[in-house]
């Protein structure tokens, strides 16, 4: 038996080309999920930095829509006297203002993260989406502590949940989408203009006094609600409400309208994003 010739050729290791998407409309929904693990450590690492040092770690999620559901209740509630569709005031004014403050963390956090990690992204590639799908997720863990400030509430005034609980995750969802698509567009904004920073306490202020926190959906005139639900934030806050307690705004003609402008601004937030992920590193 003859031994076989010896083989010259070498292994080659694999080639992986990067190149920016030929669509701006692709999103590279594979290459999310195969880097999963990295959202999971940018969401940790969000909550670390946020608590670290702190002298009453997570019970700042309570405190801040606490603190502001106590003025309300003062002001809106006790002095002003708006309806609250027939809830006692507290309910009625931390049932919206606990998915508010998710809402405006997740927004300001989405709009400054590509700014924040210009170094890891100048450096390593990875799809840019990971950083603002990172940033909303990691605000759930102070939604779930307000949450469960909320069930307290409700158990001391003997509100008891209905049917409409089961809406409650759909509400949730429509929230974090809102966060997410609005943060596309601010956060790539943000890498080119950086003032965009100083719009983001106005901008956060105006839309809050432009969301039924403060009163009821009801209080806006008939005619002009199709323009109102144009706010994302209108539908989700009433939802949240009726969901929650049964009793506000059910899903209707205004939450149908909320839900379209939550498609519209993620899919157009989806491809601006996508379509400046290809210059980013260059102008960050």
């Amino acid at each position: 038996m003859s031994a076989a010739a010896p083989s010259n050729a070498i292994a080659q290791p694999p080639v992986l080309r990067i190149a920016p998407p030929t669509r701006w409309w692709a999103v590279p929904f594979r290459e999310i999920w195969d880097s999963r693990e990295l959202v999971y450590f940018f969401v940790w690492r969000d909550i670390k930095v946020r608590y670290k040092q702190t002298a009453i770690g997570a019970a700042w999620a309570v405190l801040q829509p606490f603190l502001t559901m106590l003025v309300f209740t003062l002001f809106f509630g006790k002095l002003a006297h708006i309806p609250s569709d027939g809830l006692p005031y507290p309910v009625f004014y931390y049932a919206a203002l606990f998915p508010w403050t998710y809402f405006a963390f997740s927004l300001q956090n989405a709009t400054s993260i590509i700014v924040e990690n210009q170094r890891v992204i100048t450096k390593v590639y990875f799809p840019r989406l990971d950083l603002p799908i990172s940033a909303v997720l990691s605000g759930l863990l102070d939604f779930g502590i307000s949450f469960l400030m909320f069930i307290a509430f409700m158990v001391y005034y003997g509100i008891r949940p209905t049917h409409a609980f089961l809406w409650f995750p759909f509400f949730l969802l429509l929230a974090l989408l809102t966060a997410l698509g609005v943060g596309l567009w601010l956060s790539a904004l943000n890498a080119i203009y950086r003032d965009i920073r100083y719009v983001m306490p106005f901008l956060i202020q105006f839309w809050l006094f432009a969301s039924p926190i403060a009163y009821p959906t009801s209080m806006v005139p008939a005619k002009w609600r199709w323009l109102y639900g144009l706010n994302p934030m209108a539908g989700v806050i009433d939802g949240f409400r009726w969901s929650l307690t049964g009793k506000g705004t059910p899903p209707g003609h205004l939450m149908l309208i909320s839900i379209g402008v939550v498609v519209a601004v993620l899919l157009t937030g989806l491809g601006y994003f996508q379509k400046m992920e290809t210059t980013v590193a260059d102008v960050v």
